[in-house]
Formats: C-alpha cells, sequence, structure tokens
C-alpha cells in the first residue's frame, strides 16, 4: 500500500490533471458546488482510499461526505475515470465501491447512537 505521500501526489494530480480532463459537465459541477475548496485533502484522501484502493472511510470523513452531498464525491468520482492517470481503474469497481463508501456514510450518520 502506497505511504501518505503517494497519496498526497495522487490527490494532488487528481485535483490540478483532472481539471484538464475533466468533460464540460463535470468540470461545470464541481466549480459551481465549490467541490475543490470546501472538501479538505484529509477528507478527499480518506475517501480518495475507501473507493479507488482498500481502506476504510473514518466516522469524522463520513460526517464531512455527508455534509457535502452526493453531488462532490460523485463529480470528482466520475472525473477521477476521465483522467488518462487512472484509466486502468475498472468502471464496474469503482462505481459499486463509490455507492458503497457513499451508502455506509448515510448509514452511519442515520443510525441511532448507542446508549451508554
Amino acid at each position: 500500500m502506497a505511504s501518505l505521500n503517494g497519496y498526497s501526489v495522487l490527490v494532488v494530480l487528481f485535483l490540478t490533471c483532472g481539471a484538464v480532463m475533466a468533460t464540460k459537465e463535470n468540470d461545470q459541477i464541481i466549480q459551481e458546488n465549490n467541490c475543490e475548496t470546501k472538501m479538505g485533502l484529509p477528507y478527499i484522501l480518506a475517501a480518495f482510499r475507501s473507493i479507488f484502493e482498500i481502506g476504510s472511510i473514518s466516522n469524522k470523513c463520513c460526517d464531512e461526505l455527508v455534509v457535502w452531498g452526493k453531488v462532490c464525491p460523485s463529480a470528482l468520482v466520475k472525473r477521477t475515470h476521465e483522467n488518462p492517470l487512472f484509466k486502468d481503474l475498472s468502471p464496474t469497481t469503482i462505481i459499486p465501491k463509490s455507492i458503497q463508501t457513499w451508502n455506509n456514510c448515510l448509514a452511519l450518520m442515520y443510525s441511532p447512537s448507542p446508549i451508554a
């Protein structure tokens, strides 16, 4: 598994190079919703690892992901698919993992808290 620095490089490439390669629709969605600004790097890294690698996402990151709404994470995942650096990633694997990550976060956010 890559180090945190390796993931940081991937995310920076994801955010910068992806803007050039993105379709107009995804780029417009990302810009209109201010996705890259409001999603902090630690949360992007956690979501990225959960979707594109093997890893789990923390409760705090799930909280943030749900607060942002589904629009930003979905647009960023689609933009990643369009980036030639990630051409070997299979949409049949990544899309279900993205949906699973979102659904897991929703379930965590809206599940009743255990009473101590």
